[in-house]
């Protein structure tokens, strides 16, 4: 079991690492609802793993971008809450990249499917709404812009 104060620099590191919001990283954990050691089977024979229930379909790049097994890529993805944290924030920015925006990000890392995929996106605007990390779905968009020019700044 992770501490509350571990899980917190686990969402801290993977957003700053990745330059993703930690609030979405939140709202994604609260919408997937997976424990550490998960797996939960889905109809197209794929398992989705850990906190935020990473699908198995993405082990294998893994593996090979860790130079492990998929064996183990699979247990540390399942089993680390951290590392599953931080597979998550990447999978959130490389979906943020090809769709072109956090809102749209947010979606796909759900489903690329439209319909799906904004369904996805209100249910973790809620649930961010719902634990008061934003007022509103603006706030978000608000919030990404200002951390992306201060990435600039930074650069």
């Amino acid at each position: 079991m992770i501490t509350a104060q571990a899980l917190a620099v686990c969402i801290f590191t993977a957003a700053q690492t990745y330059a993703v919001p930690p609030s979405v990283i939140l709202g994604i954990l609260h919408v997937e609802g997976g424990r550490t050691g998960q797996a939960v089977g889905n109809t197209n024979g794929t398992y989705d793993l850990g906190p935020m229930q990473i699908n198995t379909i993405w082990i294998p790049e893994l593996a090979r971008y860790w130079r492990v097994s998929e064996k183990t890529a699979l247990k540390m993805v399942r089993d680390d809450a951290c590392v599953n944290i931080g597979v998550g924030a990447w999978i959130l920015r490389s979906k943020m990249n090809q769709a072109g925006s956090l809102y749209n990000g947010i979606a796909w890392y759900h489903s690329a499917t439209p319909h799906l995929g904004s369904k996805y996106r209100q249910k973790v605007v809620s649930a961010m709404q719902k634990y008061r990390l934003i007022k509103q779905p603006q706030d978000l968009v608000m919030a990404y812009n200002r951390s992306k020019s201060t990435r600039k700044q930074r650069g």
